[in-house]
């Protein structure tokens, strides 16, 4: 490298030439690179007075309990001076000579560009990594991302990773080598430069509408179960799980429904299913199998004093054989039970209902090392009841984010959210959430990246007292120091049809039972979802993008309605698919929908034309090849959803290393973000268009999970350590929280089981006998026996038993 730029100064067109000379020396030029942006790129300049001992336009970061030196040495990769960050005692944190967050030393960045990083590097421990910051022109500083793990190196090695698209409102970055175990690090001439992907010149190959909007198309087989779950599996398939299928003429019968749809071939394989999963939790565990905990082990009594009852079962799916096998059973029952899997492979769950259908206050974990539930005096326990199907997103640090999201009855008590730490075993309340005790059957998903550890909530509304659904979104940010929610935009606004056909939504009126889908662009996508309690679809479908906080309306609808016990999931090939819909009247909508995304109408897409190596773990450099260049890659974790609740679906961002048509993907060394298993893989262009996915397999390949000396360990930020609200120690131990029976919102007085006659009716509905059983009537609800004596909402006031016969209208 030339001498004149290592002995840097204050001319800045001088350093810029120089640099550029430089960059030839060090390493391949990337088409379309510009000039090297980083001053002092090899720490040969020193610093003024205030420097603190680092060189110029270098600073000292880094946070927690350990001991460090930083030092300027002599032992450089080119010219006189390099930089060592000697960790020589760590609890927790990290330690990083960064670039100075000034703007006379941070490189100046545009939105919408990418930049190649490199630099040189020795390290003598596993636990390095790039770590990025921004600036915001309104909020200031900021951590961006992780990007790439270094390797252990004892001579000089070269690294070199892409940015991803610099965010808007974002003017310089700072950047450098974390480092947070044990062991020193010397990096050395340092480079950045603004590179260009190459966009297809673009190609509509569908109809206007449908590269603006997309395209649904209504499959002309039926789904032949109801599918109340959705699990895409690691082999492409899609296992769909009834039980019973709300239905308790078939639960008395003792038949219980899965199926396998294979969208290869569009065939379903019914599956034999050994007892009731209806209303079961589930997640994949890391070695592609299908945990299914729990279900219904008896429908409420027709007087309406016992409500639903949880089987204390569970069972494990295995897509190759397409069969299920008992496991030791859970402590007790949980009906609608929360379950998300662990860094560590393992699964907690909370919540759901007992077998007395009082309401579940244990915690029970499923061991991935011993394939078993562990005795709940071996798991730690808050005794707090967390209520039915509670959204729990695993955190970069491990704790779980309670999001709000929940179906049937209120949130929790205080703010609604908070912030579970299992180690410590406390609970912290978060601020913010609108509405907090209308967000039954709301969605929550953490937005794509998951490095970027923002939660989104969607809609909902209250299945007691029966409002009209709202539009509310909200948006957490946990890598604040004391996060809380901010209010999100408005969902949008399509048709909704109440029994009269649709009509245009007006005011306030938004969904519940909304699907919320992670796309390989980076988006989320929402469709379906009803404005009350098991009644009135709505008919809309939008893109959220995270990038600009904004929605884009207008999409294609699903021409099938989505509301209770509905799914909608992404597949392997980029599209979307949409079962079920279970009203309150009991019917099921066996259609089944699939929503062609515009970006499948942008012409040809980019193919991951060879994946060498589908057996990844943390910290790993993987190289793939492509047949033309990508903006960036992604792991996409496959769904397993019900009751818009899928609280693992996560997006990770896969940094790249380009080297023509060869890219290495730079995978985080965090499984908090991005859990043991099986993922799809997915190349996008710079038009936003992806590839078909490639499976590979993230996390410990041995059967023993060992890591071995030379893996590194989680490089975990402290994020959300600063919370305001005091955290609350564990409940005196109980064995259960008082539930009402008609949580689910049912009166039990009137017909079987699965029908849903509202214990609050719509506020538009007067309360009278005509027009509740008008009401009714629209939604095809029939004749109903009344169960007892009791009449509570007065629909059968002639006394024959039957609600909304003639007689009973004619008395109003």
């Amino acid at each position: 490298m030339p001498s004149v730029l290592r002995r840097y100064r204050s001319t800045a067109l001088l350093a810029v030439a120089a640099m550029t000379a430089a960059l030839l020396v060090t390493a391949p030029t990337p088409a379309a690179a510009g000039p090297n942006l980083i001053l002092n790129p090899g720490f040969e300049t020193p610093g003024g007075p205030g420097n603190d001992g680092m060189p110029d336009c270098w600073k000292k970061s880094g946070w927690g309990n350990n001991d460090v030196t930083f030092t300027t040495v002599a032992d450089a990769h080119s010219g006189s001076a390099a930089m060592k960050v000697d960790l020589t005692r760590r609890v927790d944190g990290d330690r990083k000579a960064i670039i100075t967050e000034n703007a006379a030393c941070a490189p100046t960045v545009a939105a919408d560009k990418q930049y190649d990083l490199s630099l040189w590097y020795k390290s003598t421990t596993p636990d390095a990594s790039i770590t990025l910051f921004r600036h915001d022109t309104t909020t200031g500083w900021h951590y961006w991302t992780d990007l790439k793990t270094l390797p252990v190196s004892a001579a000089y090695a070269h690294a070199e990773v892409r940015t991803p698209v610099v965010p808007p409102n974002t003017d310089r970055i700072s950047w450098g080598v974390s480092v947070y175990g044990v062991g020193s690090v010397t990096t050395d001439d340092y480079g950045m430069e603004e590179v260009t992907v190459p966009a297809p010149d673009p190609d509509c190959t569908g109809t206007p509408v449908e590269c603006l909007k997309g395209r649904w198309d209504v499959l002309e087989t039926k789904n032949p179960v109801r599918s109340v779950h959705s699990v895409v599996l690691h082999n492409g398939k899609v296992l769909v799980i009834a039980g019973s299928g709300n239905d308790e003429s078939m639960f008395q019968a003792g038949t219980f429904t899965s199926a396998v749809y294979n969208p290869a071939t569009g065939a379903w394989r019914q599956i034999p299913t050994p007892a009731d999963m209806f209303c079961s939790g589930h997640v994949q565990l890391q070695d592609g199998k299908v945990l299914v905990m729990s279900g219904n082990k008896g429908y409420p009594s027709a007087d309406g004093t016992i409500g639903y009852q949880g089987l204390k079962d569970s069972y494990i799916f295995d897509p190759d054989t397409e069969t299920y096998t008992r496991t030791n059973d859970m402590h007790d029952g949980h009906w609608y039970p929360s379950a998300t899997i662990l860094g560590n492979g393992d699964v907690i769950s909370f919540g759901g209902l007992k077998q007395d259908s009082t309401g579940n206050v244990t915690a029970e974990k499923f061991s991935a090392a011993q394939n078993r539930w562990l005795p709940i005096s071996q798991v730690n326990q808050t005794w707090s009841y967390w209520g039915l199907y509670p959204s729990m997103i695993l955190m970069q640090d491990g704790r779980l984010f309670y999001s709000g999201s929940h179906v049937f009855g209120n949130g929790t008590p205080g703010s609604g959210a908070s912030i579970y730490d299992y180690t410590a075993n406390t609970i912290t309340d978060v601020p913010g959430l609108q509405n907090k005790d209308q967000r039954d059957e709301s969605a929550s998903v953490l937005l794509p990246p998951a490095q970027d550890q923002r939660v989104l909530t969607i809609g909902g509304g209250n299945n007691e007292s029966n409002p009209k659904a709202n539009r509310l979104t909200d948006i957490i940010d946990l890598k604040s120091p004391n996060p809380a929610y901010q209010p999100g935009p408005l969902l949008p606004q399509g048709e909704v049809d109440q029994g009269q056909g649709p009509r245009p939504q007006t005011g306030a009126e938004g969904k519940m039972y909304v699907s919320a889908v992670l796309l390989p662009d980076g988006k989320v996508f929402e469709t379906g979802g009803a404005l009350h309690d098991r009644a009135d679809p709505v008919y809309e479908a939008s893109f959220f993008d995270p990038v600009t906080n904004t929605y884009e309306p207008g999409l294609a609808k699903d021409p099938i309605p989505r509301g209770y016990h509905s799914s909608s999931f992404l597949l392997p090939d980029g599209r979307v698919m949409s079962v079920g819909d279970n009203p309150g009247n009991n019917t099921y909508n066996n259609n089944v929908s699939v929503y062609t995304p515009p970006y499948l109408f942008k012409g040809a897409r980019p193919e991951i034309t060879s994946v060498p190596d589908d057996r990844w773990n943390y910290g790993d450099t993987q190289r793939i090849t492509v047949n033309r260049p990508i903006a960036k890659a992604e792991l996409i974790r496959p769904a397993a959803v019900t009751h818009s609740s899928d609280p693992n679906q996560r997006f990770v961002d896969l940094p790249l290393t380009v080297n023509g048509n060869n890219i290495d993907l730079n995978v985080t060394s965090n499984p908090n973000l991005a859990p043991p298993g099986w993922y799809m893989l997915f190349g996008v262009d710079a038009n936003g268009v992806p590839s078909v996915a490639k499976w590979v397999h993230l996390g410990p390949q041995s059967a023993q999970g060992k890591k071995s000396a030379d893996a590194p360990s989680a490089h975990v930020h402290d994020f959300a350590g600063d919370l305001e609200q005091p955290a609350k120690k564990p409940r005196k131990k109980r064995d259960s929280a008082p539930v009402s029976p008609t949580i689910t919102g049912c009166d039990r007085s009137y017909g079987a089981a699965g029908v849903c006659v509202p214990t609050a009716f719509p506020k538009a509905v007067p309360p009278t006998t005509a027009a509740r059983c008008a009401w009714l009537d629209s939604h095809d609800f029939g004749r109903l026996k009344v169960n007892g004596k009791e009449d509570p909402q007065r629909l059968d006031r002639n006394r024959d038993g039957v609600a909304c016969g003639k007689g009973d209208v004619r008395r109003g």
